[in-house]
């Protein structure tokens, strides 16, 4: 369960701003209440908890933003198409930021990946992050998003396109492709999803 030290004020600013209803408090030492997903924010003086399933759902924008970091992605598939799955590790100077893994129903592998991607990308954008190193194990999607390759699915060209225009919100960006023992945390988490449904 994650506690934010923050000014709660511009906590609560930032969550409106990201279109999360924020309703009042339900003791007399809670400020406000905010849900998402599966993560509810409960703000007190000078803090915020949250709780529930995924806390990233609301961390990243109850985190004042900045900085740079890192984000991993892998997507799994069992047949392909198949039950899939996606995983992703955000990285920053001090250690893994938020990560997370979960089942997405029936894809290609090519699509678990481009999930995975846009996935990582969006909790980075969440958390407000200004540069990100996106790395992944599937050199066609890397090449795909960096212009390199063509697209010839229509499916995969849309993940494409929501892939840049979720990059154009940081300042700077990179994305590469990387062996898998690099990637090893997002495979393990894209993994554990499949083996737990």
């Amino acid at each position: 369960m994650p506690t934010v030290e923050c000014d709660v004020a511009a906590a609560r600013q930032r969550l409106e701003e990201a279109g999360v209803e924020v309703e009042s408090g339900n003791t007399d030492h809670e400020r406000w209440r905010a849900s998402r997903g599966d993560a509810t924010a409960v703000a007190y003086d000078d803090k915020v908890v949250i709780q529930g399933a995924n806390p990233a759902d609301l961390e990243g924008l109850v985190r004042e933003g900045g900085g740079r970091a890192h984000v991993y992605f892998d997507g799994a598939c069992r047949g392909n198409p198949g039950p899939s799955s996606v995983g992703w590790v955000i990285v920053g100077g001090d250690g893994i930021v938020a990560e997370g893994g979960h089942t997405i129903g029936r894809a290609t592998n090519n699509q678990a990946e481009y999930e995975a991607l846009i996935e990582g990308v969006s909790v980075a954008r969440d958390y407000g992050l200004d540069e990100v190193d996106v790395r992944g194990d599937s050199e066609l999607i890397v090449k795909q998003v960096r212009g390199e390759w063509d697209t010839n699915d229509p499916e995969l060209r849309e993940y494409r396109v929501t892939v840049r225009e979720l990059l154009t919100d940081f300042e700077s960006w990179s994305l590469e492709h990387v062996p898998r023992e690099i990637n090893d945390r997002a495979d393990e988490l894209a993994n554990e999803a499949l083996d737990q449904a």
